[in-house]
């Protein structure tokens, strides 16, 4: 039998957010628990599973699961320590395996470790030494660090944006897995990093710019040499040195074709760099916009609160402006405040309250207004997301009527890159005139589709994609948008994990 350990831990941050993630903002899950739960999600270690599952000789060993409910704040210090703790618990625990299956983010960050993914392989690699193969999936927004690399046989990452890969990167990684312990391939992987930091919808793989490159990655793997190959670009809001953007090609045992297929990918990417940028409209603009249409739904796109991204939810800077306005359209907007969640639920539904709405947990931002508030909903549940199957959690939340406004308020941040929150809680954004969507880009048929405008918005927040508003401090300088007249000459660097 060849046997698997399978293990995850997975955040994505922003280092801008000045509220702490925790440790109740991960599901934890260990053992059985773990492939039993994976078994019904169309997420990477779901892929890996359909690979090792199909395969009569293969033994899993899950060992724990660390998965972040949703994106938020620099990882506290305590949280990071119990979850490291566990996870390297669970590998030294486990019986002697043939390889490993790591899922990983790529962009987590505590306030102990900047690389927190590259420092639990180190220490994997103390416990299970050199001999035994380890492939780690990553979110093409991951930060690919040289400990990654280093520590591991072979990564492999997302090729879409927005993500409709996960169930299929975990495939590929277990197929890639499976060659090695094998020893069918021998894999050698180049990296060039590129000094920019980028956003916008030429990410968009299947109509901008970046699917060009994309491409020229996957033609890469896909070719008979080709192992693993993709471009990071990194979460911009996750502010640690290793911060900019990453092509990377993984070869069987070729490492001239890594670093010339590696360079080619970087090449294509800085030709279009500049154009990979968002045309924001600030507040005022917005709102006028708002006002033109009479018909449909109008989509205001205020990426600088995505939950998603790392921030922290509790924008109130679109709603403020829509009432300042006089803005009379029916709108959904979705806030964090567990405050006036509380207040909502000592009252009950029916009541009407008085209370303050954004600002709970970056007042520094947002500054709370005053409301008074119907309750029309209060809910405390777990739901699946619309997009892949996976189980969310909002904490109790209420539906608040605002005059022309519903605000749906939870008491902790969640994905919004699907309409799974709002469904959850009895509202469809498609009956309203406008929807604040707290995402950068969501699946085309989300919203894109039928909206009658998607409006990206200048707001404030921590995962703005006005980047050079944020203050960079420790990513490498100089770099693109922050610097001007950045020049790249692009350079391989080869590990080969054979050596």
């Amino acid at each position: 039998m060849i046997k698997i350990l399978i293990a995850e831990c997975k955040q994505e941050v922003s280092t801008f957010n000045p509220h702490l993630s925790g440790y109740n903002d991960f599901g934890v899950r260990y053992g059985d628990e773990l492939v039993n739960y994976h078994r019904t999600v169309r997420n990477e270690i779901g892929g890996a599973l359909s690979i090792f599952d199909a395969e009569a000789e293969v033994e899993l060993v899950p060992t724990y699961s660390a998965f972040f409910i949703t994106s938020g704040g620099t990882l506290a210090k305590e949280a990071w320590e119990k979850i490291a703790k566990d996870f390297l618990d669970g590998i030294q625990n486990a019986p002697p395996v043939d390889g490993v299956y790591f899922c990983m983010h790529g962009a987590m960050a505590t306030e102990k470790e900047t690389d927190p993914e590259g420092w639990l392989l180190k220490e994997t690699r103390k416990i299970l030494g050199k001999k035994i193969p380890i492939v780690v999936s990553l979110d093409l927004h991951g930060i690919l660090t040289d400990q990654m690399i280093e520590h591991s046989n072979a990564i492999v990452a997302y090729h879409t944006y927005p993500h409709v890969d996960f169930f299929e990167t975990g495939q590929r990684a277990a197929r890639l897995l499976l060659r090695i312990v094998l020893d069918e391939v021998k894999p050698i992987t180049a990296k060039v990093a590129i000094p920019a930091l980028v956003r916008g919808d030429e990410l968009i793989t299947t109509t901008g710019l970046f699917g060009q490159s994309m491409r020229i990655a996957q033609d890469i793997e896909n070719s008979p040499r080709g192992l693993s190959s993709g471009i990071f670009i990194g979460n911009p809001f996750t502010d640690v040195p290793a911060l900019q953007t990453y092509s990377f090609v993984v070869t069987d045992n070729d490492p001239e074709m890594a670093e010339r297929e590696a360079i080619r990918i970087a090449e294509s990417f800085w030709t279009n760099h500049e154009k990979m940028q968002v045309a924001l409209v600030n507040l005022d603009e917005m709102a006028m916009i708002a006002k033109t249409h009479s018909q449909g739904t109008v989509a205001l796109i205020d990426a600088a609160d995505a939950t998603s991204s790392g921030a922290s939810g509790d924008s109130n800077a679109i709603l403020r402006k829509l009432i300042e306005t006089g803005y009379t359209g029916k709108t959904l907007v979705p806030i964090v405040d567990e405050p006036t969640v509380n207040k909502a639920f000592a009252a009950g539904i029916g009541a009407t309250i008085h209370t303050t709405i954004g600002g709970s947990l970056d007042p520094q931002r947002f500054n709370p207004i005053q409301i008074n508030a119907k309750v029309l909903l209060l809910a405390d549940h777990r739901f699946r997301s619309e997009s892949f199957g996976e189980e969310w959690y909002s904490g109790p939340t209420a539906v608040l009527e605002v005059n022309n406004f519903i605000i749906v308020v939870s008491s902790r941040a969640v994905n919004l890159y699907d309409r799974s929150f709002f469904f959850a809680h009895g509202q469809n954004p498609k009956q309203f005139d406008a929807v604040v969507i707290k995402s950068p880009h969501c699946q085309h048929q989300m919203y894109a589709a039928w909206c009658v405008e998607m409006v990206n918005v200048d707001a404030p927040g921590s995962s703005s994609a006005n980047l050079q508003s944020l203050g960079h401090l420790h990513c490498p300088r100089p770099i693109f948008p922050l610097d001007l007249n950045i020049q790249f000459i692009p350079k391989a660097i080869i590990y080969n994990y054979h050596n």
